[in-house]
């Protein structure tokens, strides 16, 4: 049986919605797993969500990327197991270095909520395989520390190992260094990215204009994972 783990931290807030996404859309047998967990197995994949874990204490996803249930997503991910980090889940995977860069304050100083266009940078990880080279779609983001920065080396490494799996479109609303929105490791099966793709299922966004383009990203996991 596929199953699929989303760990939980204090603070998580968007726990639940993708809970919902995966069992209700995809009809995906999904666990909870408190922080504090430090034994899991038969997971096909790993969704951290976003939220404010330890009430982002001292930088946000820090306190989180030192307890014992990361060093499992740590183990898994090293096994080739897709793990997806958003928003909050994006911030624990940086502090925990198993992606490159760092999250810090958005340019702006202020928390930032609204809809923007990501592009399509990748379509070689386990996320991404339904969307097509540089699509663009709408997304929602909510975030006050969502500006992923890197330095000159880090940026050069980062492009040429093909890393950038989203970009901003037009309107960069945290200040990231290359418009970046989401990252994924050198082996490809670790993304991280600020944007909430949970956010997108409901089809009455229809009604606003809006698409559920993001759930491809979901669309994407469930086919990796049913190969």
């Amino acid at each position: 049986m596929l199953k699929i783990g989303i760990p939980i931290f204090p603070g998580s807030n968007c726990d639940r919605d993708i809970y919902h996404v995966l069992t209700k859309f995809y009809k995906i047998k999904t666990d909870f797993i408190w922080h504090k967990k430090d034994k899991i197995k038969n997971y096909n994949a790993i969704v951290i969500p976003g939220g404010f874990s330890f009430g982002d204490r001292l930088r946000a996803g820090l306190i989180a990327a030192h307890s014992p249930i990361i060093k499992e997503v740590k183990r898994l991910g090293n096994d080739g197991v897709p793990v997806l980090g958003i928003c909050n889940g994006f911030q624990i995977l940086v502090e925990s270095q198993l992606l490159p860069g760092s999250l810090i304050k958005n340019n702006s100083l202020n928390f930032i909520c609204k809809w923007t266009d990501l592009k399509v940078r990748n379509t070689n990880t386990p996320f991404t395989s339904k969307f097509k080279m540089n699509e663009l779609f709408k997304i929602p983001i909510a975030n006050g520390e969502g500006r992923f920065i890197l330095n000159k080396a880090q940026l050069k490494e980062v492009k040429k190992k093909n890393q950038i799996v989203f970009s901003y479109h037009n309107d960069d609303p945290n200040g990231s260094i290359d418009s970046i929105a989401g990252i994924t490791n050198e082996e490809r099966n670790i993304v991280g990215m600020m944007p909430h793709p949970e956010r997108t299922c409901q089809s009455e966004l229809k009604l606003f204009g809006l698409t559920n383009s993001a759930m491809k990203i979901f669309d994407s996991l469930i086919a990796y994972i049913k190969k």
